[in-house]
């Protein structure tokens, strides 16, 4: 089970990504756009996620996933760590949530964290 120390791990090894604590965490940024957070006790992370997709997700894994009501309005959702199957998805979901945030030309220069799902 992936733990906050694997989260920072695999966070901060994507490119150009810096940590800073903001609102008491620690959130993770790319060209100074935040893209992951570890909020409160560290059980759980919030990324970035479309809207449109955002639904379909909490409804196929609601134990894995769910909308904090104080994110709803933005596209943000939140994995609680101990759901995760392994460092790979964690890896995955925070690549998806960085590739989000990252501007264009630094997407394009990493091909091997794969496209945006949206921007």
């Amino acid at each position: 089970m992936p733990d906050a120390e694997d989260v920072r791990r695999i966070a901060l090894s994507l490119p150009d990504t810096t940590e800073k604590t903001a609102w008491s965490m620690p959130t993770f940024r790319v060209a100074g756009k935040m893209f992951a957070t570890l909020p409160e006790d560290e059980t759980s992370i919030a990324v970035r996620c479309p809207k449109e997709e955002r639904d379909e997700l909490v409804m196929a894994e609601p134990d894995k996933f769910w909308i904090a009501g104080h994110e709803a309005q933005f596209a943000w959702v939140r994995a609680r760590l101990a759901a995760l199957e392994d460092e790979e998805e964690l890896r995955d979901i925070l690549a998806d949530s960085w590739r989000q945030a990252a501007p264009g030309p630094l997407v394009e220069a990493h091909p091997e964290l794969g496209l945006p799902t949206a921007r």
